[in-house]
């Protein structure tokens, strides 16, 4: 029996991530799982998301026999990875901020990362820019405020659009053309930021990348001989509200399961 693909988020981020891998992959089993009672993970210490990550995500993919783990938010990508590899004995897939991508279409050589407060101060992000885009000028917005808002939106509530525009006053400021969407939260707020930035600035993100990568995995290690419509599940560690049950099952997700997480 083919194990499910786990995701793993800290919020509805991961989504962003999900729908890429889901259209690649729409006869495959997904379970996305989401630890929305420790949100935001980029105002987290360092140890306590590593421990709190690591000891549900490996539980998890034991109590679902996962064939695969996407950690699909930055935050923990950049930090989780190793233990989790140490942990597991199955491919776990991170996600990476477009730095390169970005740096390659530049048009101004200014390009722009936004992503969550601990990821921009990393040394991880630092050495990707230093690799990829040592001849560009790049501009780091860090802001745990946007996970809210689109933690929000999932959650049916209106957006405040000039809270948007505040935070991204210092990018459209600049004339950077290409916009690094380094948190999965941030893709689900592409129609608002495309309406503060008036459509001057494209917008990278990692989402095909990693489905590409899961894909990969897959063709290499499974026979692809399902022909039924994949089974979508969704895990949480806090009660969500009726709105953001709504935008689950939008995306497929109507079995749902609260799941007990150690203080």
């Amino acid at each position: 029996m083919v194990g499910p693909i786990l995701v793993f988020d800290s919020g509805i981020g991961g989504l962003s991530v999900f729908d890429h891998i889901h259209s690649q992959l729409p006869q495959h089993d997904i379970y996305y799982l989401f630890d929305n009672a420790r949100l935001p993970y980029g105002d987290l210490n360092e140890q306590e998301l590593i421990h709190g990550c690591v000891e549900l995500i490996v539980r998890q993919v034991k109590a679902i026999r996962a064939s695969i783990v996407v950690v699909a938010c930055n935050s923990a990508s950049t930090l989780v990875l190793p233990e989790l590899r140490k942990q597991l004995d199955i491919p776990v897939v991170g996600v990476v901020p477009a730095i390169k991508p970005a740096a390659l279409i530049s048009i101004t050589r200014h390009i722009g990362l936004l992503a969550t407060p601990g990821t921009v101060t990393r040394q991880y992000t630092q050495d990707l820019i230093d690799s990829f885009a040592s001849d560009c000028k790049v501009t780091l917005v860090g802001t745990s405020d946007l996970v809210l808002i689109a933690e929000s939106k999932a959650q049916r509530k209106t957006v405040d659009i000039n809270q948007i525009e505040k935070i991204l006053a210092p990018i459209k400021a600049t004339d950077i053309d290409t916009l690094v969407l380094g948190c999965t939260h941030f893709p689900l707020l592409q129609q608002e930021i495309d309406q503060v930035l008036q459509q001057k600035v494209m917008l990278l993100d990692s989402g095909d990348a990693v489905a590409a990568r899961v894909l990969s995995f897959i063709e290499a290690n499974e026979e692809q001989c399902i022909t039924k419509k994949g089974n979508l599940q969704a895990g949480f560690t806090k009660d969500i509200d009726l709105g953001l049950e709504m935008t689950l099952a939008d995306y497929g997700f109507t079995q749902l399961q609260r799941i007990t997480v150690a203080n």
